[in-house]
């Protein structure tokens, strides 16, 4: 993390911060105050809230979701926009509870009600259990494949059934960049254009997410999160490493090193790319899954054809908005 001791602030007060893309110094106040106004831009320009909105923050423990529940706090204190926070726990020993305590701290500090979500109670089964069912029966997916499919689809339905407007994420710089090269490699051309801090257009049973912190990169949320005095969420995920997503990472962060500014270009050249395709890819119509009922553009939702795949009876899952 590249912190300074003498250079100066434009402030004129002892620099904290270099951000080597743009060459700029800051202090420790101006540092804090320039990822708020990041935030709040990206808030205002895109549309992404409303005063009348009902927010629930993913809430994980991690530097992101922390900086993204205090940003938002902060931001929107002025307005009657009204904040909760969820905690999925996935089930996995030895890593989620410490995630958990810091969600728990976090919430109670900045005064936002808190809630916690499990795998156990909505699918009957932890992550580790699903895991080690794909292991056995042989299918070949990742832990992180199972979680994300399942965690997106337990955020949804707990976002409907709480009456929330949207569902803010804490997804930054890095992440998204991460996710454009993935879907590159993948020839995954058509998901390019659903990239943004916010959905294309709105669906009847999706809850819109939202992600303010989209163009602020994950070392300036690390600094930002050290200087509010929050804890950093120590313990890695065991499923993290056997990632695609992981080799995408260490790639962008050794050409990033080398050439300070890349994932800005990246995202930014993705968003240009969007909005082309925009025009030219029809989204697919949505029905319902005729399984669980949950809104779908296919037969059989991805979290029930996971399930059906992994031998769990997932019948007596229910879309929770209805």
């Amino acid at each position: 993390m590249p912190f300074l001791l003498s250079p100066l602030c434009r402030c004129g007060k002892e620099g904290f911060y270099l951000r080597r893309h743009s060459g700029e110094i800051l202090c420790k106040r101006c540092f804090i105050k320039s990822v708020e106004k990041i935030a709040l831009k990206t808030i205002k320009r895109d549309k992404l809230l409303t005063p009348d909105d009902r927010v629930m923050i993913a809430l994980s423990g991690g530097k992101d979701s922390v900086a993204l529940a205090h940003v938002l706090s902060k931001i929107e204190r002025s307005y009657s926009t009204e904040l909760f926070a969820i905690t999925v726990d996935e089930g996995l020993r030895g890593y989620r509870e410490e995630g958990l305590e810091i969600s728990k701290k976090v919430a109670e500090k900045l005064g936002i009600e808190h809630y916690v979500v499990t795998f156990k109670e909505a699918y009957g089964h932890s992550l580790e259990e699903i895991c080690k069912f794909g292991e056995e029966k042989g299918v070949g997916l990742l832990g992180c494949t199972f979680c994300g499919i399942l965690r997106r689809r337990l955020l949804n339905d707990t976002a409907m059934k709480m009456g929330a407007t949207k569902v803010a994420t804490g997804h930054n710089l890095d992440d998204e960049a991460q996710t454009i090269l993935i879907n590159i490699l993948r020839g995954d051309i058509s998901r390019l254009a659903r990239l943004g801090t916010k959905p294309i257009r709105l669906r009847e049973g999706f809850i819109p997410r939202v992600k303010p912190l989209r163009y602020v990169p994950e070392r300036e949320i690390a600094a930002y999160v050290y200087l509010k005095g929050y804890p950093l969420y120590e313990r890695e995920c065991p499923y993290v490493r056997a990632s695609l997503r992981d080799e995408v990472r260490d790639i962008l962060n050794n050409i990033e090193g080398r050439h300070p500014g890349t994932k800005f270009a990246i995202v930014k050249g993705a968003d240009r790319i969007s909005d082309l395709l925009k025009e030219k890819i029809t989204e697919s119509e949505v029905g319902r899954c005729s399984r669980c009922g949950a809104p779908s553009g296919r037969e059989v939702c991805r979290m029930c054809e996971v399930l059906s795949m992994l031998g769990i009876d997932g019948s007596f899952i229910n879309h929770l908005a209805e």
